[in-house]
């Protein structure tokens, strides 16, 4: 059964000046996030998704090292929240994701970031905030869109991004 949206409880847009920027945004949400938090990163390669979750990591306190989990499709780390890194690249449709268990119960007491959200368009939780990363003007400038989802998402967001 495909999932439906909600209405965008809120909407912003911010811009990072470098990849040092863009991980520091990461951070402060990281900083802030309560549990069953879901990060949704779109953009193209390179747009700074990993660097977001990079940030995002340090936030919660994790000391393991984050990387694109590309490969292995989900990686978890441990931090003030457990952290399940998400990585939708290289599947061929969301119904892959739900097939692997990416997106499930376990995620419900801990931070979940999913690059590549958009490939999951329909299937990802309704509860969430969306990161849309794209590059420009600069090499090192981003642009970042996002929208919240549902109260607790449009929380974070006030805190961790409207600041800046």
């Amino acid at each position: 059964m495909q999932r439906t949206t909600l209405p965008a409880a809120a909407s912003g847009h911010l811009r990072s000046a470098s990849p040092e920027q863009t991980r520091a945004i990461g951070r402060e949400l990281g900083r802030l996030a309560s549990p069953g938090t879901v990060l949704a990163l779109s953009g193209e390669l390179g747009a700074g998704k990993t660097q977001l979750a990079k940030g995002v990591a340090e936030g919660l306190g994790v000391t393991s090292v984050v990387n694109s989990p590309t490969f292995v499709l989900m990686n978890e780390h441990e931090g003030r929240l457990r952290l399940h890194h998400i990585d939708a690249y290289r599947l061929a449709d969301p119904e892959e994701a739900i097939a692997a268990g990416l997106l499930d119960e376990r995620e419900v007491d801990g931070l979940t970031v999913i690059e590549w959200a958009d490939r999951l368009d329909g299937w990802l939780p309704l509860e969430r905030l969306d990161l849309d990363l794209a590059v420009g003007p600069g090499p090192d400038d981003r642009e970042i869109g996002w929208r919240a989802w549902a109260e607790a998402h449009r929380r974070l967001a006030a805190a961790a991004l409207d600041r800046r």
